[in-house]
């Protein structure tokens, strides 16, 4: 038997209920994991990354002195989520979503919430994501937030909390398609019997969104996906979700402010871009407005789009919405604008900029991990418990001196997954990153990128700190 000997411990198991008794939803993922030979199992672990190098399914990691270009590592026992649970998760992220979307054509607007005391507006203008050029701008059908990547955890208990909102470019979703690719050839017949929900509709799902954008009279508008360039750590998504979705791939260089509207150098002249999906950081965008050294924007891009002549997704200025100072008042976001408690809590949060939450922090940094407001990647965040003293001590001045960019939470004991390791199944922490699109309507696609700490003992997720990824089944209601 494969899962001989394999203790779920004192955590939430995705898979396994208590030693050798898997939860009802994978029992028929155990049973033919259980029924292959020994070497089977690794043979097609083997196979799926290597198909996965073959696909050049890669990432980025500019701090590494072995070379820049990496494949994602990929382990080849899924997560599953039950119809039940996923049906909660949906309500919760529409919910989320919606009322983000109010936040910010709101704090771009007549900005009612500050008036109304729910969240200070310091605390608003000192967010790194907050663009004072986005005042009163009116994007296309008053939505700003059209891709959303959003955070999740599970805590020992098996609760769901969110842990971060991704509204700028939430990046990953390839990685989601090419996963379930792999996953087909690995255990083809899982998917009839188990009734998983498909992930491949993904990339016209997100043309639908972005076409919704541009205006009804145009029969054939051009949709871009905007990239930085080959250098970029997600490079290979760009590529791919283009090429899914049949639009160009462009860089500024491609791009031009003519005639009052942004237009395409093509071999047959100047072409009207009507839609750019872009995955280029609000303030690189355009160097008139934003960041005058930046040679990845167009020059005049941001009138064009605030005169209503090109629609670009996600709308600029969202970023204001990742500053995890601010993610800590999206429940009384949702209490203002929809009447409504939060159907996904938070993981509570300290504020350091409070100063009695300041102290309490300052005085528990073994217990808590302490997050800087605008770092992403598992950069600039301290795991007390698995801090040294020297560490801790760095990050209380770190703390001391920017109090309003740091917060701090209860370190979780993230949910685990079953992993194949060097010699037998271990333990390792996930979590799960869905994707939101905001076109007509709310549009949940099912699953997600479970990302998983490979270093063992690890809470730490992100690929450039050594995690890598699993497929997430997402079981159908029968």
């Amino acid at each position: 038997m494969q899962f001989d000997g394999y203790e779920p411990g004192n955590f939430y198991d995705e898979l396994f209920e208590a030693p050798g008794k898997p939860r009802p939803e994978a029992n028929l993922l155990i049973e033919k994991i259980n029924s292959l030979p020994s070497d089977e199992l690794r043979r097609r672990q083997e196979a799926a990354q290597t198909t996965l190098m073959k696909l050049g399914a890669t990432f980025n990691v500019y701090s590494d002195r072995q070379g820049t270009e990496r494949i994602f590592p990929f382990d080849v026992i899924p997560r599953i989520v039950s119809a039940t649970e996923w049906a909660k998760l949906e309500r919760g992220l529409k919910q989320r979503v919606y009322a983000l979307n109010c936040f910010l054509a709101d704090i771009y607007g007549d900005r009612k919430i500050i008036q109304d005391g729910v969240i200070p507006l310091e605390l608003i203008e000192s967010a790194s994501g907050f663009l004072a050029p986005c005042m009163d701008l009116k994007p296309p059908g008053g939505i700003w937030c059209h891709i959303t990547g959003t955070d999740l955890v599970r805590d020992r208990a098996g609760e769901w909390y969110v842990l971060e909102d991704n509204l700028r470019c939430p990046s990953g979703i390839s990685y989601v398609l090419e996963n379930r690719r792999v996953m087909k050839s690995s255990f083809p017949e899982l998917f009839a019997k188990m009734g998983i929900q498909p992930v491949d509709g993904y990339p016209g799902h997100l043309l639908d969104t972005l076409l919704n954008l541009a205006p009804k009279n145009l029969p054939a508008p051009t949709v871009v996906a905007l990239t930085p360039g080959i250098y970029n750590s997600a490079y290979f998504e760009h590529s791919f979700l283009a090429q899914q979705m049949g639009v160009e791939l462009v860089e500024g260089r491609d791009l031009v402010v003519a005639d009052g509207y942004l237009k395409m150098r093509t071999t047959k002249g100047l072409e009207r871009v009507d839609v750019i999906y872009r995955r280029i950081d609000d303030t690189f965008i355009d160097p008139l407005v934003f960041r005058p050294d930046s040679y990845l924007g167009v020059p005049g891009l941001t009138e064009v789009y605030r005169q209503g002549r090109v629609a670009i997704a996600n709308a600029l200025g969202t970023g204001v919405a990742d500053d995890k100072v601010i993610y800590a008042y999206v429940p009384q976001m949702i209490k203002y604008y929809l009447g409504e408690e939060a159907i996904l809590p938070n993981v509570p949060t300290y504020l350091c900029w409070e100063p009695k939450q300041l102290e309490y922090v300052l005085a528990n940094l073994d217990k808590l991990v302490v997050k800087a407001a605008n770092e992403s990647g598992g950069y600039g965040m301290l795991i007390g418990p698995h801090a040294s003293e020297e560490q801790r001590q760095n990050f209380a001045q770190l703390i001391q001196a920017s109090p309003r960019n740091y917060i701090a939470q209860p370190t979780l004991m993230l949910s685990r997954v079953p992993t194949l390791g060097d010699s037998c199944f271990e333990g390792c922490h996930v979590d799960l990153r869905p994707y939101v699109l905001y076109g007509e309507d709310i549009y949940v696609h099912p699953g997600g990128l479970t990302r998983v700490a490979l270093k063992k003992g690890s809470l730490v997720v992100n690929s450039s700190q050594g995690g890598g990824s699993k497929d997430t089944w997402v079981l159908c209601q029968r």
